[in-house]
């Protein structure tokens, strides 16, 4: 990788990925793709280039690409669960057609695409414990079945065309830098927003809903790592378990009680949430992951909680 466009880099995982690739790769061109109304700001605004890239535009993509000799394209844009539920229609436009476009474009300028994948592919008829690599994917949410098609189709164009297509499937993600998105799992990020501010924490998650949970540096090390991975070495690509921890929200409530022991949560369950969180695994088997790329995560649950606290102190 040297030049790369990110397209979505304003959003949850675009806005941390973008600054830390500008980090790694200083001698390229880091280009912030964005939406309008959605234009980068601050810091990821005044370290690199940003382009107006709108996954529904293809021929804007391209101008993108030609223009900074784009080589990789992380193509972060995409519906998160709860939001896709409301907008499927939208959710299918950004996460399949616009995936299309990525792809045709990364065919005809021979670049490397990455596009993250989740937990949200499986469904009630997978293992729920250490679900395999390869195992049944049968989703209930448009949000699901967008990410089981995009692992399909930048199968396809691997296997049709050679476009150097690769991906992760994702758990819940959490940051104190980008706000959550209408994502499932964004309790295990409001949660600490509140412990920091001295509210009272309502989850609308039920106790023992077990899913698995990423730390956002874990998560951009992952998506940079497997870019960066030997091909050879590439059994799979689209896309890969990749797990680090699994917790309920009674989990992480005590454990953020045990750095402060004021903080208080009850709970009032959104039914919508909590049918898409039952649908997904307990906890997910990244083996493969581990095997092919040397993928190892570096946070625990612990670890996560003394370092979200401290920075959000410092932020709120």
């Amino acid at each position: 990788m040297k030049n790369v466009l990110i397209i979505g880099s304003t959003g949850q995982i675009g806005t941390e990925l973008t600054l830390e690739l500008r980090k790694r790769y200083t001698e390229g061109n880091i280009v912030a793709g964005y939406i309008p109304g959605a234009e980068p700001k601050g810091e990821l605004a005044e370290t690199g280039p940003a382009e107006l890239a709108d996954i529904t535009n293809d021929k804007q993509i391209a101008e993108v690409v030609s223009k900074y000799k784009i080589d990789t394209i992380y193509n972060l844009a995409a519906l998160l669960s709860a939001v896709a539920e409301a907008k499927p229609q939208l959710a299918w436009k950004v996460g399949m057609d616009g995936l299309f476009n990525v792809l045709e474009v990364a065919r005809q300028y021979h670049c490397a695409v990455f596009t993250p994948s989740s937990i949200g592919v499986f469904g009630n008829n997978t293992p729920k414990d250490k679900t395999p690599q390869d195992t049944i994917r049968n989703p209930r949410t448009m949000y699901g079945v967008t990410k089981v098609g995009g692992e399909l189709l930048s199968d396809y164009y691997y296997i049709r065309f050679g476009v150097d297509t690769r991906s992760v499937r994702f758990p819940g993600l959490i940051s104190y830098i980008a706000p959550p998105g209408g994502g499932t799992t964004d309790y295990a990020v409001d949660i600490y927003y509140a412990a920091v501010r001295g509210d009272r924490f309502v989850c609308p998650i039920a106790a023992g809903t077990f899913m698995d949970m990423m730390y956002m540096p874990d998560a951009l090390h992952a998506a940079i790592r497997l870019m960066e991975a030997d091909p050879a070495r590439l059994i799979h690509r689209n896309a890969f378990n990749i797990a680090s921890m699994s917790f309920d929200p009674e989990i992480i409530y005590q454990n953020i009680r045990q750095y402060m022991p004021d903080f208080t949560m009850e709970y009032d369950v959104d039914p919508l949430r909590q049918s898409i969180a039952d649908s997904w695994p307990n906890s997910l088997d990244d083996t493969c992951a581990r095997e092919e790329w040397d993928w190892q995560p570096v946070y625990d649950l612990d670890t996560m909680t003394r370092d979200m606290l401290a920075k959000l102190k410092a932020r709120i």
